[in-house]
């Protein structure tokens, strides 16, 4: 009887355990999940400013484009030219600078693929294990309600003698 117990008592705290560790992993996969949802809006506001910089970039590229069709109109305009010059020397100097913050939005873009990926894997592996400690929980709960049906038995058994 005392054995009996104390393997009920054991099967409780085996159970208790696994649904501390189940909740822990349910606790887990949804903070992985409120990330994720947070990388994916970082994901969609570095994807704006990547096309931003890209229109910007080609709007720069046409302004330079037309500032350097205006200095091969002739030697007539040499005033203007030289201001479109100018205005060329800038326009190269904030396209340069255009790309530069294209490439590190590219650059962080990219890296938060990978970490979304890793998230993604990670709540993934999270679920399966959630989903293997409930399924033990299930079957110890059955262990454990034919453990107290066999008590119940045996107590009954005992009573009538």
């Amino acid at each position: 009887m005392d054995k009996f117990k104390e393997k009920m008592a054991l099967v409780r705290g085996e159970l208790d355990a696994k649904l501390a560790k189940a909740e822990a992993a349910e606790m887990e996969v949804k903070r992985l999940t409120d990330e994720n949802i947070a990388r994916d809006d970082e994901i969609t506001s570095l994807r704006t400013k990547v096309q931003y910089t890209e229109d910007k970039i080609v709007e720069c590229e046409n302004r330079i484009e037309d500032a350097k069709s205006g200095l091969d109109a002739g030697e007539t305009a040499k005033v203007a030219g030289e201001g479109l010059t100018r205005k060329v020397t800038l326009l190269e100097v904030e396209l340069e600078r255009v790309e530069r913050e294209l490439a590190e939005a590219n650059e962080k873009l990219r890296q938060m693929d990978t970490k979304a990926e890793l998230f993604e894997r990670k709540a993934q592996q999270l679920e399966a294990e959630n989903s293997s400690s409930e399924s033990k929980v299930d079957e110890l709960v059955i262990q454990y309600n034919t453990a107290k049906a066999d008590l119940e038995a045996t107590y009954q058994g005992i009573q009538d003698l």
